[in-house]
This record gives structure tokens, sequence and C-alpha cells, in this order.
């Protein structure tokens, strides 16, 4: 059984949009921060977005995001759905990588470091075309 599964990766033309999803379940469930990160071919794991909530807050209510990917990019959390799901809007081809979703269990002072998280999905593919 998965503990945080991502769907939604898929190939698509520069400028389309595609939608990625990530169910966290068990250990993963409730956590202080769901990130996402991407890694493409030879290149080390780098941060794309975050959802996070701080040490006053009962609930997610900060997001970060990669100088990258802001304005194109957002981070959500859904309720009905139980996922954290990341919109990607206007895709260029610098974007092509695995997409993972990770969970952090314990607070952390930085959601962009690796280190901050606990648990990570399979990761999902995506792929745009010039």
């Amino acid at each position: 059984q998965e503990i945080l599964v991502e769907s939604g990766g898929g190939l698509v033309q520069a400028g389309g949009s595609l939608r990625l999803s990530c169910a966290p379940s068990g250990r993963a469930f409730s956590t202080y921060a769901m990130g996402w990160f991407r890694q493409a071919p030879e290149k080390e794991r780098e941060f794309v977005a975050v959802i996070f909530r701080n040490t006053l807050s009962a609930w997610f209510s900060n997001t970060d995001y990669a100088d990258s990917v802001k304005g194109r990019f957002t981070i959500s959390r859904d309720s009905a759905r139980g996922t954290v799901d990341l919109q990607m809007n206007n895709l260029k081809p610098e974007d092509t990588a695995t997409y993972y979703c990770a969970s952090a269990v314990t607070y952390h002072n930085n959601y962009r470091n690796v280190a901050a998280y606990a648990f990570w999905g399979q990761g999902t593919q995506v792929a745009v075309s010039k």
C-alpha cells in the first residue's frame, strides 16, 4: 500500500497545463507540510512548491514557490478529495521532470529543503514538448 500516491502526469505541448494530485495516507496524513519537488535526468531534486502551517496555525495557511514556477504553478489542498494538488499552467520544456510529492510530519523552518520531509511518493512523469 502506497503512503503517497501521485497522479496526473503526462505529455503536453509548451504553454499547456497539467494538474498533479497527491493522495496521502497512513503516517503521511495530517502533516506539517506537503511539498512538490522535481528531478530531471542527471539532476538533483529541486524544490517546486509547498503548502504548510506554522506553529500558531491549526491548519495549512502558507505557501511557497520556487522562482522558476512562481506565477505559473499553484499548490492547494482539496478537502473533498483528500489530496494536495499542483496546478501547472503555461508549461515550459524546462519543466520536464519526474515530480514527487513529499510529506513533512514534523515542524521544519525551511520546507524548501528535502531534509524536511519524511515520506516521498513514487513520482509522476511530466514531459513538455517545444
